[in-house]
């Protein structure tokens, strides 16, 4: 069995170096900056950071930031924090080339996201139909457009569709649709 950097308490941590695609790389070999293990971040500074990484390429990096917000963070918010790590992961498949893990991740944010917020209609709508109104996306999350955004790399990854660097920078808040 392979050792593992532990810290006092004995929890494993990310002490190899990783390339910016997350994969990691021989011991001693110089890697991209690592995200603390630690790090906590209020949601908006989560979100900040986030959408820095992307915009860098960085998305595996973008996926370790909000995965500590999906651990940190209230229960309440854990499966929007976790969709949004599935989504930076997908977005990490694509940069090394695995389809279907993308598609897998990608796939698992949209039942996430889909699932945090309720119907993504007008809450109009959404009210008529079910009685309920649903969860806001709190932080300004762009959830309908993140799910649209992931539709559309997802229908792109089953047609074979050449997905470029800069279709991988999605807007976390505001606006998230595709850019082609």
């Amino acid at each position: 069995m392979v050792e593992r950097d532990r810290d006092a308490t004995g929890r494993a941590l990310n002490a190899r170096p990783r390339d910016r695609f997350g994969r990691p790389l021989p011991p001693g070999s110089e890697g991209v900056p690592r995200i603390p293990d630690d790090l906590n971040l209020p949601p908006q500074q989560t979100l900040s950071f986030a959408q820095q990484l992307l915009d860098d390429g960085l998305a595996f990096n973008a996926h370790e930031v909000l995965e500590a917000a999906w651990k940190n963070g209230p229960f309440a918010e854990r499966m929007l924090w976790q969709g949004l790590a599935q989504y930076a992961v997908g977005l990490t498949h694509i940069q090394r080339g695995n389809a279907k893990g993308a598609h897998t991740l990608l796939t698992r944010a949209i039942n996430r996201l889909s699932s945090f917020g309720g119907d993504f209609e007008s809450d109009s709508d959404y009210t008529e139909r079910s009685g309920e109104t649903a969860d806001p996306i709190p932080y300004g999350i762009d959830a309908a457009g993140l799910i649209a955004y992931a539709q559309t790399l997802l229908a792109d990854l089953d047609t074979g569709t050449p997905i470029t660097e800069d279709r991988l920078k999605p807007r976390l808040c505001g606006t998230a649709s595709p850019r082609r």
